[in-house]
């Protein structure tokens, strides 16, 4: 259909017909439109120490990267069992998404 109606409106634009005949160079390239999904990518980061608060010094972030949804949790510690714990929940509640995105610290490995 885009094809008919683009013929049909060169066929009858007199600018168009003026200008004569279109070469490849006049063409625009086809770019492919990237198919992103809904929580399939998200950053997860430690922030702090903080002064503790009820014993927590630390918040765990996650951000899902297309819809900017934000997840937190605080924690006294920031170590690889508190992030498993955190990922579970939020695996639990989003699905297991195609990539996480982390700056790779110490915190994020477990022996």
């Amino acid at each position: 259909m885009i094809f008919r109606d683009a013929r049909a409106f060169v066929q009858f634009c007199d600018a168009c017909q003026r200008s004569g005949n279109i070469s490849a160079r006049d063409e625009m390239p086809q770019t492919s439109i990237q198919a992103v999904e809904i929580f399939n990518i998200w950053g997860i980061d430690f922030v702090g120490p903080f002064p503790s608060s009820y014993g927590n010094r630390y918040i765990l972030v996650a951000v899902e990267y297309f819809s900017k949804w934000a997840e937190a949790q605080a924690f006294p510690i920031d170590d690889a069992r508190v992030v498993i714990g955190f990922l579970k929940r939020l695996f639990a509640r989003f699905g297991t998404p195609r990539a996480l995105i982390n700056d790779r610290g110490t915190h994020f490995y477990n022996d």
